[in-house]
């Protein structure tokens, strides 16, 4: 660990909490109906939009009546994705007559990009045409992301609201969410990344002359090896930037390239992987400004905006430190910090953005539900591994994705008043609500859903042919490649951590399954959460209420995700990384 390094990750949590305050006004602004300096050009489409759908902006929904619109326009847009993908042969933008997309794969992601977990079976530059990128894969980083952020609007409201079923218009939410929030910073954001080489055209692949051939030994159909100099290679591009920005402002996570955000077309430079990571935190940090500020106790919003924080910064410490002292079995490689070089285990890393960076960046994306990666999680050392699977674990609440790490983080709050009631012996308060046992039934059976989705099909997949067929490292570290492909796809994260081979029916189908119940089934129990809230009354504090905005709400809130994950998790990770690093310390490697 170097002092550039440690500056580099207190400076990218500076500028996240200088962005907290102005993001969340913004937003509260916008989603309050309230006047912003971008009404002038926005309302005017608005309004458009609104004609030409037959939406009635001042009709206000139930919760049921909000789930519902959300599930219709999740369902259609999933079904209308599978279908251009099906397709895409015969549809134009396809300069490299890229074929249809194989059923499976076709319906695995629609169900990841239709969730916002863009988990990626595939290469992107071989398998999706344009046409498929920006129709399908782009428009779907916006549709999801304007669906979380809206259903945090909506709890957010929950709270706020007195007495009343009334909690909002989907399709309003969703689209001033489109014009007000996403559009403008991606049409800036995009020219940003094109500034800084990140590629933005529409020409077929260009294939150059190498000038220096390679011998490769290639296997063909019979089994037989056999040597081959290559003298070309082909130069994939394409339109990158315009879905790079919105991949990681609405954590997204989805490449253009199977390298993703390691592709030097992708990220270029420390400039670019810097905006990038502060992309990824903005919207999730500027929400708790929101949540504050529309229930009226700004102190509550970085009450929780501290916990996540402090969650934060002990992730990225410890994969930082992990990955910073090497791996002991490299006997005789100098792996200190040294002026050429900077130290640590270097395997699956940028050499562009070395130990400091790439632990920032695996911590930014798996507490974020971006998914997004600048590294192979996969070659990480058993404890830097550990750190993205457990933030996913925690129900990606560390800031979270747009809108789903809020109401998330808000499922915990829940639980931790609870706790407070149950130890002062009096029925728990949520800024002026009576926590009642239909709120914390709802709270739990989202935790649950979590906890079996995860649980379940991992548990199927280590036992069972088509399951272990894909692992491609034996003993605790096969079984941290399985555990993390479905953490990553029921949390809607969406990276993977590698070594595991999931473009098979199997892989294909059950992680589509998780990714659509860690999802919709999630947030359903939390939208009722929201309709039970609002329609509550307030009751005044009295002395026996427990404060929901100094230190000692903050250090219960993270008592309390630290205690439920480690209680539902720990079994699986003391027989994955923990025995993982034991045996690396005894001299096993896998």
């Amino acid at each position: 660990m170097t002092a550039n390094g440690w500056f580099q990750i207190a400076f990218f949590l500076l500028v996240v909490f200088l962005l907290t305050r102005p993001l969340g006004v913004f937003m509260s602004r916008v989603f309050s109906g309230e006047k912003t300096f971008l009404d002038p050009i926005m309302r005017p489409v608005e309004r458009i939009v609104y004609r030409l759908t037959g939406v009635d902006e001042k009709h206000e929904m139930r919760w049921t009546e909000y789930a519902v619109a959300m599930l219709l326009f999740s369902g259609v847009s999933m079904a209308l994705l599978y279908l251009i993908e099906r397709t895409q042969k015969w549809l134009p933008f396809n300069p490299q007559k890229l074929p249809n997309v194989d059923p499976a794969l076709a319906f695995g992601t629609a169900a990841s990009f239709s969730t916002n977990t863009n988990w990626q079976a595939y290469s992107g530059e071989s398998t999706m045409s344009y046409l498929t990128q920006m129709a399908g894969l782009a428009y779907h980083n916006f549709a999801s992301a304007a669906v979380g952020i809206a259903l945090a609007i909506v709890v957010i409201r929950g709270i706020a609201c007195k007495e009343t079923d009334k909690l909002g218009n989907f399709w309003v939410d969703t689209t001033r969410c489109l014009l007000w929030v996403l559009l403008p910073v991606c049409l800036v954001g995009s020219l940003v990344l094109v500034s800084q080489g990140v590629v933005q055209n529409l020409k077929p692949y260009t294939t150059v002359q190498l000038l220096d051939p390679q011998a490769v030994q290639v296997t063909g159909a019979d089994g037989k090896a056999t040597t081959q100099l290559v003298t070309q290679q082909v130069i994939a591009q394409g339109p990158v930037a315009s879905q790079e920005v919105i991949k990681e402002f609405g954590t997204n996570g989805g490449g253009f390239f199977n390298a993703n955000s390691a592709h030097p077309f992708e990220n270029p430079t420390p400039f670019s992987n810097f905006f990038e990571m502060v992309l990824i935190f903005a919207i999730p940090s500027g929400l708790t400004y929101t949540l504050g500020r529309m229930t009226g106790s700004q102190r509550h919003g970085w009450a929780v905006w501290g916990a996540m924080a402090f969650l934060f910064f002990v992730g990225v410490t410890t994969a930082y430190w992990a990955e910073a002292r090497g791996n002991p079995l490299l006997l005789g490689t100098d792996q200190r910090a040294g002026a050429l070089h900077s130290g640590g285990n270097m395997e699956g890393k940028e050499a562009r953005f070395g130990i400091a960076n790439s632990a920032l960046f695996t911590t930014v994306t798996t507490d974020a539900s971006c998914g997004a990666v600048n590294g192979q999680h996969d070659s990480f050392t058993p404890l830097g591994g550990m750190v993205p699977l457990i933030n996913i674990m925690l129900g990606e609440v560390v800031f979270g994705g747009v809108g789903a790490g809020l109401y998330g983080m808000i499922v915990f709050v829940i639980l931790a008043v609870f706790i407070a009631g149950l130890m002062v012996g009096r029925t728990p308060e949520y800024l002026g609500k009576k926590i009642e046992s239909y709120d914390v039934k709802m709270a739990m059976l989202a935790i649950l859903i979590l906890t079996f989705t995860i649980l379940g099909f991992s548990a199927i997949a280590v036992v069972k042919p088509f399951g272990t067929s894909s692992i491609s490292n034996p003993g605790p570290h096969g079984l941290s490649q399985v555990i993390y492909a479905y953490v990553s796809s029921t949390g809607n994260n969406g990276s993977a951590f590698g070594g595991l081979s999931v473009n098979t029916k199997w892989y294909n189908t059950s992680t589509a399954v998780a990714q659509l119940l860690g999802r919709f089934f999630m947030i359903i129990p939390i939208l009722a959460i929201a309709g039970s809230l609002a329609k509550k009354k307030t009751v005044p504090e009295s002395a026996g209420t427990f404060p929901v905005t100094g230190p000692l709400f903050t250090a219960l809130l993270i008592g309390v995700v630290l205690i439920v994950g480690a209680l539902t998790f720990f079994p699986a990770l003391s027989l994955g990384p923990i025995l993982e690093h034991l045996l690396m310390l005894a001299g096993k490697s896998f």
